[in-house]
């Protein structure tokens, strides 16, 4: 692993205040080391450990997903009751979730507007608001002439 990943990954979890254990070490480099943003899935990041020679099983990077959530490092992005994804990005924004690739991508910030929600009931208060759009191929029909 490159010296500047792990630095980088180092760095990260110390950030949530998280001890840097072989197994999360290993997944922070490949969220953060080259220094951009992720959108991973427990299953993604495991097979990217996996090409990278690490041995971190899934079970391992669903937990340590979670963690990374819990220290504030990550956002869970859920776009269906099944799939969630993991954002290293941290400030508000908004995603389009392409439905023929099930790729997770940012969307524009600047050109969402929200002009109001609802009121958090007694008791609680808002943490958060996703807004996932969800993008499918538009069709094209072809008429024979």
């Amino acid at each position: 692993m490159e010296n500047t990943a792990l630095e980088r990954g180092t760095e990260w979890l110390a950030r949530g205040g998280l001890r840097p254990t072989r197994q999360r070490l290993s997944l922070a480099s490949l969220l953060v080391g080259d220094g951009l943003n992720r959108h991973v899935t427990a299953e993604s990041l495991f097979a990217l450990s996996v090409e990278s020679g690490d041995r971190v099983s899934l079970a391992t990077v669903y937990n340590t997903l979670r963690a990374f959530c819990e220290a504030g490092l990550m956002n869970e992005v859920v776009v269906d009751g099944s799939k969630s994804y993991f954002d290293t990005r941290m400030d508000d924004h908004p995603h389009f979730y392409w439905e023929d690739t099930a790729e997770l991508t940012d969307a524009p910030k600047d050109q969402l507007e929200i002009s109001g929600l609802p009121d958090a009931p007694e008791g609680t208060e808002i943490s958060r608001v996703d807004v996932v759009i969800r993008l499918k191929p538009i069709k094209l029909t072809v008429t024979a002439g």
